[in-house]
């Protein structure tokens, strides 16, 4: 395995441009994607994007936009629970879902998982890998956040998509990429996404 996979899940929350970014970043990083796409989550690029995912390959390319490449990524169908990334067995860095719905937190949190999206980060918590879960929802209900609970203490990281104003956004691409930041930064991925609170590099060295 030359390069390094990770398992991506996007879900059917408000928030798809997150995925687009992120994807967008680890495609330029070298990394290699196995990808899972909900019919929930296709829906939800109707109404934010105005895209129609209806062949695959097809429906990527408009997702990723026309210079990407999606050579490195490997679609999967929701529902093939046969699928490599639903076995433990399946190497990867991890997993990110994102965005991710509350209905995946709490299936998750109750180990019923019952598409490959679940399974695959189920998977990924039981053999103790990265697995980072991107909730856009708000406000959250005691339910939401006994589910996000009880994830975490399984080793989950839970980061909802709350961008910062630190670095000063003049645009939507800022805030989004804030958020892409802080995900590679815990599945720890090096990148050159520079949107820091003062991360100054000392004299004399770059």
């Amino acid at each position: 395995m030359s390069r390094q996979r990770i398992i991506f899940g996007i879900t059917g929350a408000s928030g798809i441009v997150y995925a687009q970014a992120l994807l967008r970043e680890l495609l330029a990083l070298d990394y290699e994607i196995h990808l899972i796409v909900s019919s929930a989550a296709k829906l939800v690029m109707r109404e934010e994007l105005d895209i129609s995912w209806e062949d695959d390959r097809r429906g990527l390319m408009l997702f990723l936009g026309p210079n990407i490449s999606v050579d490195r990524i490997v679609l999967y169908n929701e529902y093939d629970l046969a699928a490599g990334p639903a076995s433990g067995t399946f190497r990867s860095k991890g997993m990110i879902v994102c965005p991710c719905s509350m209905k995946t937190v709490a299936t998750l949190a109750a180990g019923t998982g019952s598409s490959l999206i679940t399974r695959a980060a189920d998977a990924c918590l039981k053999e103790r890998r990265r697995l980072v879960l991107v909730p856009r929802e708000t406000p959250l209900s005691l339910i939401h956040l006994r589910a996000m609970t009880t994830v975490t203490e399984a080793g989950a990281i839970v980061l909802p998509a709350s961008p910062g104003f630190y670095h000063k956004p003049t645009c939507i691409e800022d805030l989004v990429r804030h958020i892409a930041l802080k995900v590679l930064d815990v599945f720890g991925v090096e990148h050159s996404i520079s949107f820091r609170w003062k991360d100054r590099v000392a004299e004399g060295e770059c």
